[in-house]
C-alpha cells in the first residue's frame, strides 16, 4: 500500500532528482498552494483542494518533465488554467522565460495576481491558441500542455508555437499511449519526430511524459479553428 503523500515528500522527490529548493522557492509554492485554494472559492480554477494534493497533483506533476527536459529558453504553457505546468516550473527555473496562453479572463486575473504575488514575470496573454499562433508561431524552445485536450489535438494547437529544432512537451495520464498511436499522423504532418518516451509512477498516481522534436516547418493551414480540430482530427485519411 502506497504510504499518503505530504508536501514534505514534494521537496524530497524534488532533492532526489537534483533540484533543491532554497527558502524563498518553498514560500513561493506556499503562497501558490493558499492564493490557488483562496481564489478557488469565488471561481473554478480546481477540483483538488487539500494542501498535500495540490503539492502532489499540480506542483510535482508539473516539475517530474523537468527530470528529463532541460527548462531553458522560452516556454509557451498553452490553455495554462491555474498555471499548470508553467508557475512551477518558472519558480523552480526562475530564468526561463515563460508565456502563458489561457482564454478564460477570470483566470488569466487570477495568473496576473498570483505572479505579482509570487514576485515573478511571465507573458501572459488571454487568447485561443488558433489566434495567438499568429503573433508566436515558431518561437518557442518549449511548448507544453497539461489536461487541455487529446494528444491528436494537443499537437494541432502546440506543435505550431514549436521553433525548428525545440521540443512539444505533452504531459500524459494512464492512457498516454493510446493517444500516441492515435496521434502519430497529426505529428508527423505538423513537423514533429518523437524523440522520448518517459512512463513513471508518482506515488499512486501515473503519468507519461512525450517529448517531441521539431524537425520541419508546421503548414501554415494549421492550427484550424477549435471546431475543425474536434470534428475533423488530424488523422490518415481524414484531413
Amino acid at each position: 500500500m502506497t504510504k499518503p503523500f505530504h508536501k514534505e515528500d514534494f521537496v524530497r522527490i524534488l532533492k532526489e532528482n537534483g533540484v533543491v529548493l532554497n527558502a524563498v522557492q518553498l514560500q513561493q509554492f506556499e503562497t501558490y498552494m493558499e492564493m490557488l485554494r483562496d481564489w478557488n472559492q469565488r471561481m473554478n480554477l480546481t477540483a483538488i483542494t487539500d494542501p498535500d494534493e495540490i503539492y502532489q497533483k499540480h506542483f510535482l506533476d508539473s516539475v517530474v518533465p523537468s527530470f528529463h527536459v532541460r527548462m531553458e529558453g522560452r516556454l509557451c504553457d498553452v490553455g495554462s488554467g491555474a498555471g499548470f505546468p508553467s508557475i512551477p516550473l518558472k519558480i523552480v527555473y526562475p530564468e526561463l522565460q515563460v508565456t502563458i496562453l489561457e482564454p478564460i479572463g477570470k483566470r488569466v486575473t487570477f495568473l496576473k495576481a498570483l505572479c505579482d504575488s509570487l514576485g515573478i514575470q511571465a507573458d501572459i496573454c488571454k487568447a485561443r491558441a488558433e489566434d495567438a499562433v499568429k503573433s508566436y508561431r515558431g518561437s518557442f524552445d518549449i511548448v507544453t500542455a497539461r489536461a487541455v485536450a487529446n494528444l491528436t489535438m494537443l499537437c494541432e494547437l502546440c506543435i505550431p508555437f514549436v521553433k525548428r529544432d525545440g521540443i512539444f512537451l505533452a504531459m500524459k495520464g494512464s492512457k498516454g499511449s493510446e493517444e500516441l498511436d492515435a496521434a502519430s499522423y497529426a505529428v508527423k504532418t505538423l513537423g514533429c519526430v518523437l524523440e522520448q518516451t518517459h512512463e513513471e509512477m508518482i506515488y499512486d498516481v501515473k503519468r507519461m511524459d512525450f517529448v517531441f522534436r521539431k524537425v520541419a516547418d508546421t503548414p501554415g493551414r494549421y492550427p484550424r479553428n477549435f471546431a475543425q480540430m474536434k470534428k475533423n482530427p488530424l488523422q490518415e485519411g481524414i484531413v
